[in-house]
């Protein structure tokens, strides 16, 4: 907002003309573009254009409600998608655990590593002692040669 004295117009003489006359009508904006002017409707067009806007924000508002019941059901579709998802990965987990344990299971029966080295060893002996004995009893000439 300025400060100080408005400044007013030099004071005419009582008698003096206007430069200007008041306008009744109000310029175009733009030339060629058409005069917006203040007419007086007739009651029927008023109670018709009243029930039109009343029509109107009565579908404005039913379109509200739609987008509404659209976005809860929207928010309802995911929360299921979610559940749905988690059923399936629970699914998944359940039947990745009945593999672990067909799979435990299996190998429990095997022989651990101790009777594993346990056997190569009695196998090693075997194998030195029944080739001496071979030898000792002369069994290779019932090996055919080659």
């Amino acid at each position: 907002m300025l400060q100080g004295p408005v400044p007013t117009p030099a004071a005419a003489p009582p008698n003096a003309v206007p430069a200007v006359p008041p306008n009744p009508v109000p310029p175009q904006a733009q030339p060629g573009a058409p005069a917006r002017l203040a007419v007086a409707l007739p009651s029927q067009v008023a109670d018709q254009l009243a029930r039109i806007e009343d029509k109107a924000s009565r579908i404005e508002d039913k379109y509200a409600r739609s987008e509404a019941l659209l976005a809860r059901v929207e928010d309802r579709v995911e929360a299921a998608g979610a559940r749905m998802n988690e059923a399936a990965r629970q699914a998944d987990l359940a039947a990745l655990r009945a593999e672990v344990r067909a799979l435990s299971d299996r190998t429990r029966r095997l022989p651990g590593a101790g009777a594993l080295i346990l056997t190569a060893v009695v196998t090693a002996v075997l194998t030195v002692v029944l080739t001496l004995v071979a030898q000792r009893l002369n069994l290779q000439s019932l090996i055919p040669l080659r």
